[in-house]
């Protein structure tokens, strides 16, 4: 945190020689969530009930702002592990309990150019590579400077560099579970849109540069392409999902490696019903251990089901295809945005093309409003990797 006052502090004098009327605006939420986990191979299950709550407020003037926002998380039951504390007896739930500076920026924006400074959230893309883990009470964000440039309509390049990860294991992070990771990780993305969507290439560099995360071996160098768009399909919306990466090891990384990552999506909205498909690979390297395709800074949660078996790619890499079928409403009487939706997954491996097991997610979904209700379901069930787990969760959000 000291690097990141020392830049809020040299850059501060600008924004006063700068100053306008200042506008204060207020943030708040706040999430109150249950979580069951019954995991075979346990002895006992978990019950996690949590309230995070997030408060501070922004200030502008002209093209200048600074935002602070501190965040805490209350255990109510705890009848669960929570990687630091309680048994490990139980089922993990990466929740918990915390309090912290979540934020504190200095932000300069025109419509050519934005920089950032400070402890912010970084989401880049899809979040596979980047991203905030906004599903885990405590989330994720990064003390970094950043610098999103638009020299001309329609093309972008997006350059960061963070020299500390600020985990989800919160004050009492320790060990390969730590409060926050050190490292000169550099994100660049350039995108430009194009007839037939957004087209980016990237170069995610990752340091995870402290012995204790094992032993270097999750510093990587990403190095890919992604499209994404969609069109009108009659009355329909067809939307797409391209990408490939080839990753390998970087800076004190022991491990000599190279990895492939492929995803193929597609997605169908008919206006209220929505079936999709998909296909994502992350691809094994030589079976050693962290030498398959490896995503650490990543929105996890997003992607390979919901039991999260996967958020450390196996040595043998994982292929998982998906398809997922919904309904969605504006409105249903006082409710808006009401969501259905079933996905299921079949995983396998990336050698050898092994079953390593297959999964099932339930979501249902509305809000009233300033608060949002939702209730999830996720039934992954073992062939050779990991146990049968069931989780479940009722989850009720609030915005100011």
């Amino acid at each position: 945190m000291t690097r990141t006052l020392i830049i809020l502090l040299a850059l501060a004098p600008a924004g006063v020689a700068h100053a306008q009327d200042v506008t204060l605006k207020p943030l708040g939420e706040a999430r109150l969530r249950y979580e069951s986990v019954d995991q075979d191979g346990l002895t006992a299950e978990t019950d996690a009930l949590t309230l995070r709550v997030r408060a501070g407020i922004e200030a502008k003037a002209g093209r200048w702002s600074v935002l602070v926002e501190g965040q805490g998380n209350l255990a109510i039951a705890d009848e669960y592990f929570d990687g630091l504390h309680g048994a490990a007896t139980r089922p993990l739930v990466a929740d918990p309990e915390n309090i912290a500076l979540a934020r504190a920026q200095l932000r300069y924006a025109s419509p050519a150019v934005a920089v950032t400074a400070g402890r912010q959230r970084i989401a880049l893309d899809d979040e596979r590579f980047v991203g905030v883990v906004s599903f885990r009470q405590n989330g994720q964000s990064f003390d970094a400077v950043r610098a999103e440039i638009t020299p001309i309509k329609g093309i972008k390049a997006d350059v960061a560099y963070a020299w500390s990860v600020r985990t989800i294991w919160g004050i009492d992070g320790t060990g390969a579970r730590q409060q926050a990771v050190s490292g000169d990780n550099v994100f660049a993305n350039l995108c430009a849109q194009t007839p037939i969507g957004k087209f980016s290439t990237f170069a995610y560099l990752v340091d995870q540069d402290e012995a204790a995360m094992q032993g270097f071996r999750l510093s990587s160098q990403s190095y890919g392409v992604r499209l994404d768009g969609s069109q009108p399909l009659g009355k329909a919306r067809v939307a797409w999902q391209l990408s490939y990466a080839r990753q390998s090891d970087w800076h004190r990384n022991p491990n000599d490696y190279s990895a492939d990552y492929y995803l193929a999506d597609v997605a169908v909205d008919f206006g209220g019903p929505r079936i999709g498909v998909g296909y994502e690979i992350l691809g094994a390297g030589d079976s050693r251990a962290l030498t398959s395709f490896q995503t650490p800074l990543a929105t996890a949660f997003k992607f390979q089901g919901w039991a999260d078996k996967f958020l450390t790619t196996p040595p043998d890499g994982v292929r998982d295809l998906y398809a997922s079928a919904g309904w969605s409403w504006k409105a249903v009487g006082a409710f808006q945005a009401v969501t259905l939706q079933a996905i299921y997954h079949d995983y396998r491996s990336d050698r050898a093309s092994r079953s390593y097991g297959d999964e099932l997610n339930l979501l249902a979904s509305a809000k009233l409003g300033k608060f949002t209700g939702s209730a999830r379901y996720a039934r992954y069930r073992a062939d050779t990797l990991a146990t049968d787990t069931d989780k479940y969760w009722l989850q009720l959000d609030w915005t100011l």
